[in-house]
């Protein structure tokens, strides 16, 4: 399971004396808590490795869109750490689909459903993150998705 990984890792930095890892590991464990009281009030059971995945997806792109605006606004060093953080997120990130990959599994998507118009980009989006929401960059697939009626 990813969160075992994750709790060995902040172990391992901890021993290390690695402060930087062991932050972001530590913030990492605290986002996971924070979903995790969260999916308990809410009474929904997601899986758990689906649920780790989605919170270092979202925390990968959170850093993503940091580093974009420090370096826009010239703050290079605030972006090195940004990109520290993005890196050691993405450590615990599953391999995401390529772009070919993602036009393979939209298609099929698409002759399943029989979608065939733009109307229909929400059925598909829906059914492809049923089928590989941990594994696939939703925002590019929607981009792909859009384009390909």
């Amino acid at each position: 399971m990813i969160r075992d990984d994750i709790k060995a890792a902040t172990i391992t930095a901890m021993k290390a004396k690695e402060k930087e890892r062991t932050a972001t590991l530590r913030q990492i464990s605290a986002k996971i808590k924070d979903r995790d009281i969260e999916e308990r009030t809410s009474g929904k059971n997601i899986p758990d490795d689906e649920l780790v995945t989605s919170v270092l997806q979202k925390m990968a792109k959170q850093r993503r869109e940091s580093i974009t605006m420090y370096v826009d606004g010239g703050r290079e060093e605030l972006a090195e750490n940004e990109r520290a953080e993005l890196e050691i997120i993405e450590e615990f990130l599953p391999q995401m689909m390529s772009e070919e990959e993602t036009r393979s599994a939209i298609a099929e998507v698409k002759a399943s459903i029989g979608a065939d118009s733009i109307k229909d980009m929400g059925r598909v989006m829906a059914e492809l993150k049923a089928r590989h929401g941990s594994k696939m960059d939703m925002s590019t697939a929607s981009a792909l998705v859009k384009n390909s009626f």
